[in-house]
């Protein structure tokens, strides 16, 4: 039996250790094979040039970093509404019945592989997208000044607004699945206290439960965020892939993990292959970043 606990306890002392070391491990890699482009750009010359030239090996990453980052919140302005409305109908207004239903088909959503979302993507959103919804959009938009400006363009179906479409859906069983969770956490009688006084259910709602779990609804948007900061093929697909700055959401652009995915095998010259995995560092530690924090929130709301 004694034996039985040592053995189980350095395993399990193992497993805590060797995450962290693959953390440290993964960032020491990308700093000792970044180290050439380091020397070379710098930080502020690299993040702030947007100069993706081979040729003449010039590297910056100013467009695939802004790429990244307005895809990813796009995807979240348009995945959180959606997603807290599953979770208030999961939590609040679904019979008993069908919630295990409904939770199985979102974990369901979350388990589809994203070389399947992009093709998907391609092949069936791109078109609609092209055909349908961005001529409507830009009718509807283009009249009015100033926003009018970001409905500019041809309306192809891969870019920016499709991306951004299609990587919300991803992300939407993330921040779901956290709300739910938190939701849940509730305590019964506050709700029924305000219930009690008169409340509606919406009242409830509003001021019981998102007070009371707001910092762990925003912990399960970081962790979306982190999703889609890291989402490769599903945005390859539909992007268009071009190193240039966007000028409106109709416009193609790139992310670094298109990017790297797109280049790596490509990159012949010491210099290029180094600015690649420069990028790789910044995205690496972007998204750690912003792990951390979610993770850090949701803790918070547990604790409590």
């Amino acid at each position: 039996m004694v034996y039985t606990n040592r053995i189980f306890l350095f395993f399990t002392f193992l497993g805590a250790v060797l995450i962290p070391l693959i953390i440290v491990g993964i960032l020491i890699v990308f700093l000792k094979e970044a180290s050439l482009a380091i020397q070379k750009f710098g930080f502020i010359d690299f993040v702030f040039s947007s100069e993706w030239d081979p040729v003449f090996e010039k590297f910056g990453a100013a467009i695939p970093l802004t790429g990244t980052i307005i895809v990813a919140f796009l995807s979240l302005i348009l995945a959180v509404p959606f997603a807290l409305g599953i979770a208030i109908f999961v939590v609040e207004v679904c019979p008993a019945s069908l919630k295990q239903i409904f939770q199985l088909l979102i974990e369901l959503l979350a388990a589809i592989p994203s070389i399947v979302y992009g093709m998907w993507g391609l092949f069936t959103l791109a078109p609609i997208m092209a055909k349908y919804i961005e001529p409507l959009l830009q009718r509807v938009f283009t009249p009015i000044p100033l926003i009018g400006k970001l409905f500019e363009g041809t309306p192809l179906g891969i870019d920016l607004f499709t991306a951004s479409i299609m990587l919300s859906i991803m992300i939407i069983p993330f921040t779901a699945s956290v709300a739910i969770e938190s939701f849940y956490l509730v305590p019964r009688v506050l709700k029924e206290s305000a219930y009690g006084m008169g409340a509606t259910k919406w009242e409830v709602i509003k001021d019981v439960m998102f007070p009371y779990c707001k910092i762990g609804i925003l912990g399960g948007i970081g962790l979306s965020l982190g999703r889609a900061l890291g989402e490769t093929m599903a945005v390859a697909f539909v992007l268009g892939n071009i190193n240039s700055f966007p000028t409106s959401l109709f416009s193609p652009t790139t992310t670094v993990t298109v990017k790297l995915a797109n280049e790596f095998t490509e990159a012949d010259k010491d210099i290029h292959l180094s600015s690649l995995f420069y990028l790789a560092l910044l995205l690496y530690i972007l998204s750690l970043i912003v792990i951390v924090c979610s993770k850090y929130l949701i803790l918070r709301i547990r604790s409590r």
